[in-house]
């Protein structure tokens, strides 16, 4: 059994029942929306000219319906060397890393997120972001496999209670779309002996139930949203109805990489959990499309609080121009930037982390430049289990009798009256 169909079977699309298609007029249309499926082809979702062209060009015999069906997206999905080549120009180093792949994270991209790749330039962000190239293979000092102990601080499988007031509450091993520098590359895509189950699920939830100073819980995973409407809201339905769980919140990728997938019955699920909170995966502004704009916008209208989390990235969205007209575009969608992770130190990913100086410089660039609403968090997830350390240019100067002096984003130096500090 090969990693893709190991992954497909942990966390299969959803499987809607057929529809009654009773006709109106012998026109063998239906009278009403009788399926979900059939909810949300009443309600199309829009499609970009590029994605259009990309369709018609690779996927001939989809029709526009198939298209924003996000089920016919995950088993459409590239997954090897022959379907990479068919939509891009391989150089020889995506070539040979590709064919040389083994173990989990392996290919996988949504026909819709291959339409953004640049078919020709290998250096082109997103490209770089889910093609894989040799540097993966490259494993260099202070790497490893799990370098946030994960593993460690599992209280039970798939719940890592790090923080004493919330847990991290792993769903599932599988994502539409496999970034290249995931920091639980270990674990997704076929990962072995990491499974996933509803007994696992009631585990976690149990734990959570029987530990009352967890106020808070994040699905994450692999990718929450890949798994079916039913199932997910089984889940949430568990945990909301635990009395000392405040909220929950859902880490995901999904309405960037498959944007489809916010269906209509999806939003109406999710907005009875209410207060429901979402982290989305956004990496670079060439992500922030006229469909993901729909994905965000139907969430929001949702009630759900929307905020992104960026890792940075050498060469892919470490230049201030490329943050700002992100950061600028995700507040235009109702995303609150609110993370920019300094790259973990997950194995074979060298190729793609910076120092962390270059971090603070693109915060210093941010701050005073523009909102204070554009300027995300940077962080450390330190490795070792140690958690979230928020990092901060350097604007205290010193000290002068009772004044502190202090650093402003024009690079001056002003005086603020402290005189308790003693």
């Amino acid at each position: 059994m090969d990693h893709e169909r190991e992954a497909a079977e942990a966390e299969p699309p959803s499987s809607e029942p057929p529809s009654s298609r009773s006709s109106a007029a012998g026109l063998g249309r239906p009278l009403f929306p009788a399926t979900a499926t059939d909810r949300e082809r009443a309600a199309p979702f829009p499609q970009s000219e590029r994605s259009r062209d990309f369709r018609r060009r690779f996927f001939p015999q989809a029709s526009a319906n198939d298209w924003n069906d996000w089920r016919w997206q995950l088993r459409h999905r590239i997954r090897d060397l022959a379907g990479l080549a068919r939509v891009i120009r391989l150089s020889e180093d995506e070539r040979s890393a590709v064919a040389g792949h083994t173990g989990p994270l392996p290919v996988g991209i949504t026909p819709y997120y291959a339409s953004l790749l640049s078919e020709t330039d290998p250096q082109q962000p997103l490209r770089r972001t889910h093609v894989p190239v040799n540097g993966e293979y490259l494993r260099t000092d202070g790497e490893s496999d799990d370098p946030l102990g994960e593993d460690h601080d599992a209280a039970v499988p798939g719940v890592v209670h790090r923080y004493p007031d919330r847990v991290l509450f792993l769903t599932s091993g599988f994502c539409s779309t496999y970034c290249r520098y995931c920091t639980r590359s270990r674990m997704v895509g076929g990962g072995g002996e990491y499974t996933f189950s509803l007994s696992q699920w009631q585990r976690g939830i149990d734990y959570i139930a029987a530990n009352p100073q967890i106020r808070d819980v994040l699905l994450s995973g692999g990718d929450p949203l890949t798994i079916a409407t039913e199932k997910l809201e089984w889940l949430l339905s568990r945990l909301r109805a635990i009395p000392h769980v405040e909220f929950l919140r859902i880490g995901t990728k999904v309405p960037l990489v498959l944007p489809q997938r916010v269906t209509r019955d999806l939003t109406r699920m999710l907005r009875r959990y209410h207060p429901l909170w979402m982290s989305l995966h956004v990496t670079h502004p060439d992500e922030l499309t006229p469909e993901v704009a729909e994905s965000t916008a139907r969430l929001a209208d949702a009630g759900i609080p929307l905020g992104s989390q960026t890792v940075l990235l050498r060469g892919i969205n470490d230049d201030l121009a490329t943050m700002r007209t992100m950061m600028h575009g995700l507040l235009k969608l109702r995303v609150k930037p609110y993370y920019l992770y300094q790259c973990d130190p997950i194995s074979g990913s060298a190729h793609f982390r910076t120092s962390v100086q270059t971090g603070l410089d693109l915060i210093a660039g941010l701050r005073g430049h523009t909102t204070g609403y554009a300027v995300p968090q940077f962080v450390v997830d330190t490795p070792g289990g140690g958690g979230k350390i928020a990092l901060l240019p350097n604007n205290v100067v010193g000290r002068d009798g009772d004044d502190l002096l202090l650093r402003n984003f024009e690079g001056n130096i002003y005086r603020y009256p402290d005189p308790q500090h003693r």
